[in-house]
C-alpha cells in the first residue's frame, strides 16, 4: 500500500513555518496540516556535537508542540543546520551577517545536517541526514547581489540552494539535494511509512 493511501485515515501535521518543506511533502502527494505557531525556545546541551543538534532540535519542537495528540495524528517537526569547521551557521541577523556567512562558506565545503522527529500517541522516532555542499568562489557582487534580490534572512547559512546562489555557486552536493532545500524527503518517506507500520496499523 502506498504511504498516501496509509495516510486516509490518518492525520499528518506539520508543525513548520518553512515554506520549502511544505513543497517538498506536497510533491510526495502527502496530505497534511500546517500545525499554528507555537513558541519553542532553541537551545541545545553544550556536549551535544553540532551534528546532533538538528536532531536534538526536532525533538525539542516536537516535545514544545501545545496541542495533545489524538490517535491517528502525526506530529512531524524538523530542525536544519549548516556546518562550517563544525561551527553551526544559523538564519542571519541581518543583510551584513548574511553577507559574511556566504563570504565564509565561498570556495569551501560545508555540511547541512536536518533532524527530523515522527511522533504519534504511541512513540517518536527520530533521525538525521547529512548532505556536503562545495561552494565555487563567490565574487562579492554575486554575493551582495544574492542577498539584495533573495533576502535569505529566514534560511540556515544565508542561502537557499533552490535559488538563483544554488543555480550558479553550487558545483558538487554528496547527500540529498532536498536535504540541503531543508527536509530529507527520501529518508523521511521510508521512516515515515515504517513507522505507521510500527505504531499505527490495525
Amino acid at each position: 500500500m502506498l504511504l498516501k493511501d496509509k495516510l486516509n485515515d490518518k492525520r499528518l501535521i506539520l508543525a513548520s513555518r518553512s515554506p520549502r518543506r511544505r513543497d517538498l511533502l506536497a510533491g510526495c502527494g502527502l496530505k497534511f496540516d500546517i500545525a499554528d505557531q507555537y513558541e519553542v525556545e532553541e537551545v541545545f546541551p553544550d556536549d551535544l556535537t553540532a551534528a546532533e543538534v538538528p536532531a536534538y532540535l526536532a525533538k525539542v519542537k516536537s516535545a514544545a508542540y501545545p496541542a495533545r495528540l489524538a490517535p491517528g495524528e502525526i506530529l512531524l517537526t524538523a530542525d536544519t543546520v549548516v556546518l562550517l569547521d563544525n561551527e553551526i551557521l544559523g538564519k542571519p541577523a541581518d543583510k551584513q551577517e548574511a553577507i559574511s556567512m556566504l563570504s565564509r562558506l565561498s570556495g569551501c565545503r560545508h555540511t547541512v545536517v536536518t533532524g527530523v522527529a515522527i511522533r504519534c500517541t504511541k512513540a517518536m522516532e527520530c533521525f538525521s541526514v547529512k548532505s556536503d555542499v562545495w561552494f565555487r568562489r563567490l565574487r562579492d557582487d554575486e554575493i551582495e547581489y544574492y542577498v539584495d534580490n533573495f533576502l535569505p534572512l529566514d534560511k540556515a547559512g544565508a542561502y537557499g540552494i533552490q535559488e538563483w546562489i544554488g543555480y550558479v555557486g553550487i558545483g558538487r552536493i554528496e547527500g540529498s539535494f532536498y536535504n540541503v532545500m531543508g527536509l530529507p524527503i527520501q529518508s523521511l518517506y521510508v521512516n515515515l511509512d515504517k513507522f505507521i507500520d510500527d505504531y499505527m496499523r490495525g
